[in-house]
């Protein structure tokens, strides 16, 4: 079986940050909210939080957005994808199998859509409850782990490719792991 993290590893981007834009062009009040993406994607990207921190300082926020919009799974699941599919790294297409399966902190109605498009056999991401729109399960790190264990837990993981060593818990339970930058692909295990 191959797992793939997402952002930055087979979409070429933060999907986050390019759903906050969408929702902006939608509901452009959400404009109030831009310094604290913007705070948040820089830290993380600089080092200086962790994803962990970003969900626990900026996931009020992020709910409070969602809870503010009534077409959330419509953009979701549909209008993101149509803008956005182009932005899948052409790597993947050549290393694609039938039993690949994403594993990523992206909200699972997100990447589900993108998923079945590509023919990617399952996905998991963090959990929102499209009633109350708040995140019930936040898939990173351990939880990314957990969550692969609950619906898989006979299943070795042969290749893991990943952007960042974030996801040491994912690759510590993974025969080989791959870190990928871009187009170029490194075997670090």
């Amino acid at each position: 079986m191959n797992v793939f993290d997402f952002d930055n590893t087979i979409y070429d981007g933060e999907s986050a940050v390019d759903m906050f834009k969408l929702f902006m062009k939608h509901h452009p009040a959400l404009i109030k909210y831009t310094p604290n993406v913007v705070r948040a994607v820089v830290n993380y990207k600089r080092g200086k939080i962790s994803i962990d921190d970003v969900f626990k300082d900026y996931g009020g926020f992020i709910e409070e957005i969602w809870q503010s919009m009534d077409d959330v799974e419509e953009i979701l699941t549909k209008e993101f994808w149509q803008k956005n599919g182009k932005k899948i790294r052409p790597f993947y297409k050549d290393i694609h199998t039938d039993n690949d399966i994403v594993v990523s902190a992206s909200p699972e109605l997100l990447l589900r859509e993108q998923c079945l498009r590509m023919g990617i056999k399952d996905c998991i991401g963090s959990q929102m409850d499209l009633e109350s729109k708040k995140i019930i399960f936040p898939c990173f790190r351990e939880n990314k782990v957990k969550a692969f264990r609950m619906k898989y837990p006979d299943e070795v993981i042969e290749n893991f490719y990943t952007d960042s060593h974030n996801d040491k818990a994912m690759m510590d339970i993974s025969k080989n792991v791959y870190l990928v930058k871009k187009e170029k692909i490194t075997k670090i295990k």
